[in-house]
């Protein structure tokens, strides 16, 4: 069988550009509508880098009179001070008499990532704890909290405002989501299985998703969001098409599991570039089942349609004890190998490790990600939940130690450790 069967004509790629430019095309139209509802390409990405600015959403926060700010205060002097530990003293700390003779390539440095950032309170906890103890900050923050919530109790505000200050990443997840009622037929677990097709972006909902990202995008600066839905992954590929500066990163949910699906979900990211080679896909989730050897193929498939420093590979490295995985779920060992090949890979702490999570009298459960904060506060939760995330922070730094170990350069928090 010849290869040449496989390839695609320029009268199939005709196709979908007639398609695309069709006048009467709806897919493109309402697409269209919703970024003239916010005034436009040049105006949109104005309003953002305008709201985006750290004294923008200090100076909101100041306004409604919230402690936070002193808080950020904090934060901005303890970056100023240096008090966080270089990355640099790091090194020597971790490697003691080996310092200067272990050679790092920064070439292929893991991103250290953590998840979920659900309270700003968190952050400082964490802060904390890593000045105290000469820790690393993670160099990018998922996080998974209503929107509309975290936005009326400014949480929203200062964990933006905190991610400029100390230079992570951050990814937020709108409310238009699978959970949110979209899909009128489910509900509980009782009806998991009818989200086995799809996590639920059904109908309108893709312009709906649109539409809160640049409400977000406009008046808090959030540029990363996460995105579970092809429809939802396709109409993002098109906004940034189009001139909005939108990022996202395809989640774990996408089942991304496979070379086959991650060569569909790249190839669409490489038709979809701007001339200048972007692309808003800065990054995406593995499913939690994929080996190595996945990974690696992937790599190859990046390589190929030159997204390799524009795609970040994030993986799992450990996740929350309850309702997600069979447990223990623990990757640190299987991310040494390949972080010695795979360049721009992030290691993902959604969980402590297995052993310290299982023994505490409340071990991490991705489930309260959706609990709304008056829940949290009626059931108690709060401490729980904040030392669930202090044993992310900690297996995080069980990983960039091990890393360490082995000659390779992590991203931490840039202000603070990359000085």
């Amino acid at each position: 069988m010849s290869r040449e069967k496989l390839m695609i004509t320029e009268d199939r790629l005709k196709m979908v550009n007639d398609f695309l430019m069709d006048p009467s095309n709806p897919l493109v139209n309402d697409l269209l509508a919703v970024i003239d509802k916010y005034g436009g390409v040049d105006e949109i990405n104005r309003k953002a880098a305008e709201a985006g600015k750290v004294e923008t959403l200090i100076n909101k926060l100041d306004a409604k009179g919230s402690p936070m700010v002193k808080d950020l205060d904090w934060l901005m002097d303890q970056r100023d001070n240096n008090a966080f530990i270089s990355y640099d003293d790091y090194k020597k700390k971790i490697l003691g008499d080996r310092y200067g003779q272990v050679q790092f390539n920064d070439d292929i440095a893991v991103t250290l990532e953590i998840s979920a950032l659900q309270y700003f309170p968190f952050l400082m906890k964490q802060a904390e704890q890593a000045i105290a103890n000469q820790e690393l900050m993670p160099g990018r923050f998922i996080r998974v909290r209503f929107m509309k919530e975290q936005e009326e109790d400014l949480d929203l505000l200062a964990v933006q405002a905190a991610m400029r200050i100390i230079d992570s990443s951050v990814c937020e997840t709108l409310d238009t989501k699978g959970t949110d009622g979209s899909n009128i037929h489910l509900g509980g677990p009782d009806t998991i299985t009818g989200y086995f097709g799809g996590v639920g972006q059904p109908n309108t909902h893709p312009i709906k998703w649109v539409d809160e990202y640049l409400y977000y995008y406009t008046n808090f600066g959030v540029q990363q969001v996460l995105n579970i839905n092809p429809g939802t992954v396709f109409v993002a590929y098109m906004l940034h098409k189009l001139g909005v500066n939108n990022e996202f990163k395809i989640s774990v949910f996408m089942g991304n599991d496979n070379p086959y699906a991650i060569f569909w979900t790249l190839m669409a990211a490489n038709l979809f570039k701007r001339d200048d080679g972007t692309t808003p896909l800065i990054g995406f989730n593995f499913s939690n089942s994929v080996n190595n050897q996945t990974i690696e193929i992937s790599a190859k498939i990046r390589k190929a349609f030159d997204l390799d420093d524009i795609v970040r590979f994030e993986h799992h490295i450990t996740e929350t004890y309850k309702s997600i995985v069979i447990q223990p779920y623990d990757r640190r060992e299987e991310l040494m190998d390949i972080a010695k090949t795979v360049p721009n890979i992030s290691a993902k702490h959604e969980g402590g490790i297995p052993e310290i999570d299982k023994a505490r009298e409340h071990p991490s459960n991705i489930l309260e990600y959706f609990l709304p904060r008056a829940d949290v506060d009626s059931q108690g939760l709060m401490p729980a939940l904040t030392q669930n995330y202090l044993d992310k922070h900690d297996a995080l730094n069980s990983s960039a130690k091990m890393l360490t170990e082995r000659g390779i350069s992590v991203i931490a928090a840039k202000n603070l450790h990359h000085r």
